[in-house]
């Protein structure tokens, strides 16, 4: 297994390439991982799962409310099945809490039947109407005025840090190249500059592809592949292009959120979803499986494909709009404030698409529930590169992994007296505000896929994620990130 950070990338050829490591591309480089291909998942970042992946809203949906025939309503519908099974297989956290979709006015309450109607030719057999009675009895902490609300049995919330790190980190383990900081600049396609491999063991795949080796020029050098998929997420129609496609053009959608403390947490039992609107499912209230309670996101249609800043009226809207849902909310303690950007198109529906005569497949369009349909998107996408020859045989269950647990509804290491007998270190806590322990963040420095940085070793263990933010314990978690960088 490798991974590289820096310097020239190894040569010879890679029989497929994925570039992107989000949640999807991740998924993607893990599902290739059963197959004795030679593969690399090259990252402009210098982490996995650090661009549109990381702000993702955390919920594992169910897709009741897709657009029914659509490639996406099939893949969320498959990934969300599949992803939870992975979940409880690998340590990831989930918390099946169900939605409640709430209605405000007539007019809100007047679209719920056309949704549960949706939602059954989705497949979702299982969603109802409920009064306002009902509601107000299931959530005593809403705002005055509901109407009435959809009940949609099914939709959890995730750890969707762990997800991204659990797929990358089981690609590595099954012989997956990660390069991270390894911006794509250009790509070429053309002959091999040497047929001479047609004589190796791959012989007939060797001449199947002769004339369709790409190199990707990097800003670490070049690196050749026989077969492409494009996951780059926000940057998807920009590597489209280079490959010579104008199917689809990416529109950076910011998503601003609030984070509330752990002690808001008693205010909320489901996720509170609004009625939908056409830029999205509009501004929710969810728990987090760390234990806290975001409010967000907005939907903010931008040029900027790196504008992840929060505004005053950014986080002034979505204190009106918590102001309605739940009003006790915005009086408790804010953890912290972000923004993310969802690669929006002009499509309703994900932009795969394969092109077999280039051996190249696209990942484009995918929004936040590409967290829910990532192993099935996986699974499309090898299946569209088998259909543009690339071989497919020995298929082999990679090496399962077990995820450290991030989530508040598991035992954690500060709280397990047997781990503390076994290994001290796990008593130290060193972020009193997330309970992060010493153990943890050496564990985190030494994994398979170390920290690139203080917000990656944060998303791994939590640590400076909590009320003070790191004020505290901010220098004795640097210390402890700056006393293994040597060897990173």
């Amino acid at each position: 297994m490798s991974v590289t950070t820096r310097g020239p990338l190894p040569g010879g050829e890679y029989d497929v390439t994925v570039i992107g490591a989000g949640v999807v591309g991740s998924a993607i480089a893990r599902e290739l991982a059963r197959f004795p291909l030679r593969t690399a998942l090259v990252e402009a970042r210098d982490d996995v799962g650090d661009g549109t992946s990381k702000a993702n809203t955390a919920i594992l949906h169910t897709g009741f409310d897709a657009v029914p025939g659509s490639l996406e309503s099939r893949l969320v519908r498959e990934g969300s099945g599949l992803l939870a099974a992975y979940a409880a297989e690998s340590g990831i956290p989930v918390e099946p809490l169900g939605a409640l979709l709430v209605a405000w006015d007539e007019d809100q309450l007047g679209v719920l039947p056309g949704l549960a109607a949706k939602a059954r030719r989705n497949g979702r057999h299982d969603t109802r109407i409920i009064t306002a009675e009902e509601v107000r009895a299931r959530e005593p902490e809403l705002g005055p005025g509901v109407l009435g609300a959809l009940e949609v049995p099914g939709e959890s919330v995730i750890c969707p840090w762990t997800t991204t790190l659990a797929y990358a980190t089981q690609a590595v383990r099954s012989g997956v190249d990660l390069h991270l900081n390894c911006r794509v600049t250009s790509i070429t396609s053309g002959p091999r500059p040497a047929p001479d491999d047609v004589h190796t063991p791959h012989t007939r795949h060797a001449l199947h592809t002769r004339h369709a080796l790409h190199t990707l020029h990097t800003v670490r050098g070049p690196l050749r592949t026989r077969h492409l998929v494009n996951a780059a997420g926000l940057h998807a129609d920009r590597i489209d292009r280079l490959l010579g496609h104008a199917d689809f053009t990416v529109t950076p959608r910011r998503g601003q959120l609030i984070v509330f403390d752990e002690l808001a947490r008693g205010l909320v039992r489901h996720i509170l979803l609004p009625v939908p609107t056409a830029l999205g499912k509009g501004v929710l209230v969810t728990p987090t499986v760390h234990g806290k309670v975001m409010l967000g996101p907005t939907a903010e249609d931008l040029d900027d494909r790196t504008a992840t800043g929060s505004t005053a009226e950014g986080l002034a809207l979505l204190r009106e709009k918590g102001r309605r849902i739940l009003p006790a909310l915005l009086d408790e303690e804010v953890t912290a404030v972000y923004a993310g950007l969802r690669a929006a198109t002009a499509s309703e529906d994900y932009a795969i698409r394969a092109h077999p005569a280039q051996r190249y497949v696209t990942v484009g369009g995918i929004r936040s529930t590409g967290l829910t349909a990532s192993m099935a998107i996986a699974a499309h996408v090898v299946e569209l590169l088998a259909e543009g020859g690339l071989p497919l045989s020995g298929a082999r269950d990679p090496r399962p992994v077990r995820m450290p647990n991030l989530g508040e509804a598991f035992p954690r290491p500060y709280r397990d007296a047997g781990m503390i007998a076994a290994d001290p270190e796990y008593g130290r806590i060193v972020c009193h505000c997330e309970r992060v322990t010493r153990g943890e963040i050496r564990d985190a420095l030494a994994a398979t896929i170390p920290p690139g940085s203080l917000d990656g070793l944060r998303r791994r263990t939590r640590a400076r994620a909590g009320r003070c933010q790191g004020f505290h314990c901010g220098a004795a978690v640097r210390a402890l990130f700056e006393s293994e960088e040597p060897h990173r």
